[in-house]
């Protein structure tokens, strides 16, 4: 399966630290092997899948989809806004 990021993913995962990189690493492999692992959204996201996942004492949430044996990486970050942030960046995409 061939992995994707957006631009945006990309920009974020920039500003991580190391040992949360490694646990991002260690999250993505686990959705290669099983793509349905997070949750699919309903409503205005349906088709996204968001993984939630603790790096020390805090919660990350990934968005992702796959397509055509593709996976997207589309956003991560803490919960506070990511719902409204996501949705505003899928309108612009």
């Amino acid at each position: 399966m061939k992995v994707v990021q957006s631009p945006l993913f990309v920009k974020r995962v920039r500003k991580f630290h190391k040992t949360q990189k490694e646990e991002l690493d260690i999250q993505i492999k686990n959705i290669l092997k099983n793509p349905e692992l997070g949750h699919e959204k309903k409503g205005d996201l349906k088709g996204i899948y968001i993984l939630k996942f603790k790096v020390k004492d805090k919660q990350f949430l990934l968005s992702y989809r796959v397509k055509h044996d593709i996976l997207e990486l589309i956003m991560i970050g803490e919960h506070e806004n990511y719902y409204r942030n996501l949705k505003g960046y899928l309108k612009t995409k």
